[in-house]
């Protein structure tokens, strides 16, 4: 290049420097909002739940709860691939934080799709959740899930608000040994107990359920738990 060129080009050069030139990144915002859209993409806008009615609502879970299943993804107590990948490079204080974002979000939940099972199983599903069934030796899901069915912070779910393919999948695979909790594994020791029939009976009903406006996790539990449960503080030994 010679003289000439070099100072006719010179203030452009100049000008690329100082504004980082047409291949410039453009400015992202760093916030956990922005970081989890990977989490979104799967289970909705805000982690609202997907609507295929299989990735399940994480927003408004407790965030013991939610950090929970988060470790048994990335350390294989839960089986699923793309969660495992997903998770694999993170810390547990990373996913705390995650957890904490999903956690305090508020957001109302849309009306629950109809039931498509008849009464009498219907029926069945209720008692099972609202009474348990002694014979079986199965206590009803609000002893541990709190009467209102929201969970239990810091670290019990909500089963209303919850996608019904969802919810059968989850007992399904604690019934067959495709999932695993913290030890002890209450619920793989309940959801034995259930027929394949009881779980589509529970599921049907708890996915009917609507979620009150403003319905939160209880703070505490009126009795102790029924069984002993990884990683519930307060757990029965």
């Amino acid at each position: 290049m010679n003289r000439r060129v070099a100072t006719a080009l010179s203030p452009l050069i100049l000008a690329l420097a100082v504004t980082g030139g047409a291949r410039a990144a453009p400015k992202v915002e760093d916030t956990m909002a922005q970081r989890v859209l990977a989490c979104t993409g799967c289970h909705g806008p805000e982690g609202r739940a997907a609507s295929d009615g299989y990735y399940p609502r994480i927003a408004g879970k407790p965030a013991g709860y939610l950090y929970n299943q988060l470790v048994s993804f990335r350390d294989g107590r839960r089986q699923y691939t793309l969660m495992a990948n997903l998770l694999a490079p993170l810390t547990d204080d990373y996913l705390r934080d995650i957890a904490a974002h999903f956690a305090q979000l508020e957001l109302p939940y849309p009306p629950p799709p109809r039931a498509t099972a008849g009464a009498d199983v219907l029926a069945r599903g209720e008692t099972l959740v609202t009474k348990g069934d002694a014979g079986l030796d199965v206590p009803a899901c609000i002893q541990c899930h709190g009467a209102a069915l929201m969970g239990v912070a810091p670290s019990v779910p909500a089963l209303i608000g919850m996608p019904r393919d969802y919810l059968n999948a989850q007992l399904g695979a604690w019934r067959t040994g495709g999932r695993h909790a913290m030890s002890p594994d209450c619920m793989a020791e309940v959801a034995k107990k259930l027929a394949q029939s009881d779980i589509a009976a529970i599921s049907q009903w708890l996915g009917a359920q609507a979620v009150p406006a403003g319905a939160k996790p209880a703070t505490a539990l009126p009795a102790p738990l029924p069984l002993p449960c990884g990683g519930v503080p307060g757990s029965p030994k």
